[in-house]
């Protein structure tokens, strides 16, 4: 099942939080564990948010209507 415009902006937010709170990389013994690239998931989270907010109706022209007035 693919995931909503929404859901992977949570989850590239929590993915970022990640790595703001617990660092970029961490290593315990032989084990090693990195984490997205910082930059990467910041343009992501923009790309998400253009895109959710594309899709919520939340538009420019949203509330703009036209008229045609033929003749009197």
């Amino acid at each position: 099942m693919e995931m909503t415009a929404e859901e992977r902006l949570n989850e590239v937010e929590t993915a970022i939080t990640k790595v703001l709170c617990g660092g970029q990389s961490y290593q315990i013994g032989s084990r090693k564990l990195t984490r997205a690239d910082l930059s990467l998931l910041r343009q992501m989270q923009k790309e998400l948010q253009a895109e959710v907010a594309a899709g919520s109706g939340a538009g420019l022209f949203d509330d703009t209507y036209v008229a045609f007035f033929e003749g009197r």
